[in-house]
């Protein structure tokens, strides 16, 4: 205390406070407290999009927690870069005062008889994961059910994703579980493996995978047929559709099994047979050519209808047409069409609708061209790949294709 008396009286306050404190506390002077070091973190470890908990990144690299820490925790804080820490001193709001008092709780509405509340939709909508197995082989999926799932006799429709995509993928890009929600339908996702294609694509190219009980259709179709069984479908409205790889296989998978589908829906894919390998895939992708061979059929082909961007440089959109000469049994897709629409632009890409109707005046097929649009499914969300949110709804026109048909009215 000697020595706090001297200090002030020379007017050193500082020092005499200091002086004070280490005789009361009995800490020697050399010894005084030092702040813990925070650890040196490099400033691009730093996830500003994670502030609770710490963890690895996908990349392996660290997120470090950027919470505040309280007085006397054991973690640290990660130290601000200079300049930002200026603007945070800069911006740094006043004291924060006492909460004022709460309100007087309002008084409780009084509760309803049971027989005059509105009671919640029977069932939840789920989208959930599967599996199906048949021999040897193991096909994933998942399933979406919507609402009134419990209902007997709903429609089902199968999508199948394109390359590099998956179900959780291809169902945000399609927004195809929104619509199933409003409308009551399931959609039946298989996943194509990394095992089985690397970059996921469905083997629409090798001829095992181009017949009926073989391969990727016969897996697909078993999928389908278990889910029809288990959920009490409607038989006569299930349907297939698919994007790319996706569309390629739906052509041969519905055209495999007419007892099952209804009809295909096809966006920027290719006709059923088109290739028989790797090199002749990546020749009929890239360029127009000669069509493939009408297949001999025992049965009439599936109501198909086609989308294909005019601008496509992955799959050529003379592929498209190819489909639709298919789904008409023709060489060329050069017969006249009996309704022509054509989409002017506005807030959406312009397009040129074709509806071809079968000798009793059926719709067989529509073909809808979309003009300086690329490999992307028209009118999808940009949260999912490969989507075109400016061209006229593909998920939309397809279900309305669906839905105006069942395997009765199409299929002896």
């Amino acid at each position: 205390m000697h020595e706090a008396t001297r200090l002030t009286r020379m007017g050193r306050l500082g020092e005499a406070t200091a002086a004070i404190r280490r005789a009361l506390i009995g800490t020697p002077a050399a010894q005084a407290p030092q702040a813990p070091v925070p650890p040196q973190v490099p400033p691009d470890a730093v996830d500003s999009g994670n502030r609770e908990g710490s963890g690895m990144r996908e990349d392996g690299t660290h997120i470090w927690d950027a919470t505040p820490v309280a007085p006397g925790s054991q973690q640290f804080a990660v130290p601000m870069p200079p300049a930002a820490a200026a603007a945070n001193v800069a911006a740094s709001p006043p004291p924060l005062m006492p909460d004022p008092a709460p309100p007087p709780a309002a008084p409780s509405a009084p509760e309803l008889p049971a027989a005059d509340r509105d009671e919640p939709p029977s069932g939840t909508e789920d989208f959930s994961e599967g599996v199906y197995k048949h021999a040897l082989q193991t096909l994933r999926y998942k399933l979406y059910s919507p609402p009134n799932h419990a209902q007997h006799g709903l429609p089902l429709v199968v999508m199948l994703h394109g390359c590099t995509q998956d179900p959780d993928d291809f169902a945000v890009g399609t927004r195809m579980n929104e619509f199933a929600r409003e409308q009551g339908f399931f959609v039946l996702y298989p996943a194509q493996a990394g095992s089985a294609n690397p970059s996921r694509c469905w083997n629409w190219f090798k001829p095992i995978h181009q017949q009926r009980d073989s391969g990727e259709p016969g897996m697909i179709a078993g999928a389908t047929e278990a889910i029809i069984g288990e959920y009490d479908i409607d038989k006569r409205r299930v349907y297939i559709a698919g994007l790319s790889a996706g569309g390629a296989m739906a052509v041969i998978v519905a055209d495999a099994y007419p007892e099952i589908f209804s009809a295909v829906g096809v966006h920027s894919g290719l006709p059923r047979g088109a290739a028989s390998n790797v090199i002749s895939a990546l020749s009929v992708m890239k360029r127009s050519g000669s069509p493939p061979p009408v297949m001999a059929r025992t049965h009439p082909p599936a109501p198909t209808i086609v989308f294909h961007g005019d601008e496509d440089n992955t799959v050529h959109p003379q592929n498209g047409e190819y489909v639709l000469a298919a789904a008409l049994q023709q060489g060329t897709a050069n017969a006249a069409a009996v309704q022509v629409e054509r989409g002017e632009p506005g807030p959406g890409r312009a397009y040129t609708r074709s509806i071809y109707r079968d000798s009793g005046g059926a719709v067989q097929a529509e073909h809808w061209l979309v003009h300086g649009a690329g490999h992307a499914w028209a009118g999808g969300d940009g949260e999912g790949s490969h989507t075109d949110a400016t061209g006229p709804d593909a998920t939309r026109a397809m279900l309305n294709f669906f839905f105006e048909r069942s395997r009765a009215e199409t299929r002896n």
